[in-house]
C-alpha cells in the first residue's frame, strides 16, 4: 500500500509531464502558425538604398502581402519586391503589363503601347543614358512584369539587362504598409 506522500509525488510527476508535453504542443502549434503566415500571407522587409525615393527611403521597413496575388493579378504601379540572383531583393513599381510593349524616348517619356503613360510620382526626368534596352521597346510576355524605381536615374531595374523583366512566379509580394519610421507609418499609396 502506498503513502500519500508518494501518491502525490507520483502525481507530481504526471502532472510535469503533463505540462511539458502541452508546452512542446504550444510551442509547434506557433511555430505552424508563424511559417503559414511568413511564406503564405506575408512578411517584413526592408528598404536598402534609394531607387524607389522619394515614394519609399532607405532603412525603411515595409509590411509585404503575399497572399491578395493569389487571387488577383498584380496591377500596374503596384510596388513589388522580387529576387535578383546574387543581390538579394529589389523593391520597385510595376509600370509594364503582361503583352504590353514598353518603349522610353529620348525626352525620358515612357509609352505604353504607343501611348504615353500618365504618372506622377516618378522622382526625376530620366536622362538619355538611362534609358536602356527599353529605347528600342520591350515586349512583355504572357507572364512578364516591366518594373522601374521611382529614382528613375539611380535605379537598377527592368531597363538594363542585368535585371530584365520579371516574371510572375518571382514576385514575392506586394509592398503595403511601412511600418518604420513610425512617423510614417501607414499605407502606401
Amino acid at each position: 500500500m502506498k503513502d500519500k506522500k508518494e501518491e502525490q509525488q507520483e502525481k507530481a510527476e504526471v502532472n510535469i509531464g503533463k505540462e511539458v508535453l502541452e508546452m512542446v504542443l504550444y510551442i509547434a502549434v506557433v511555430a505552424v502558425l508563424v511559417w503559414t503566415i511568413h511564406t503564405f500571407v506575408g512578411e517584413r522587409t526592408t528598404v536598402d538604398g534609394r531607387s524607389m525615393y522619394d515614394t519609399l527611403a532607405d532603412g525603411d521597413s515595409l509590411w509585404l502581402d503575399k497572399l491578395s496575388y493569389r487571387f488577383h493579378d498584380p496591377e500596374r504601379f503596384d510596388i513589388v519586391v522580387f529576387p535578383v540572383p546574387d543581390e538579394g531583393y529589389y523593391i520597385k513599381r510595376i509600370i509594364g503589363l503582361p503583352g504590353e510593349t514598353i518603349r522610353i524616348d529620348e525626352q525620358g517619356v515612357i509609352y505604353i503601347n504607343d501611348q504615353p503613360l500618365d504618372e506622377s510620382y516618378g522622382y526625376e526626368t530620366i536622362a538619355p543614358d538611362e534609358i536602356g534596352r527599353a529605347g528600342q521597346g520591350v515586349v512583355l510576355g504572357e507572364d512578364e512584369y516591366f518594373v522601374m524605381g521611382d529614382n528613375r536615374n539611380h535605379s537598377l531595374d527592368s531597363r538594363t539587362e542585368e535585371v530584365g523583366s520579371i516574371s510572375r512566379d518571382r514576385l514575392r509580394g506586394k509592398a503595403v504598409l511601412r511600418m518604420w519610421p513610425l512617423s510614417s507609418f501607414g499605407k502606401i499609396e
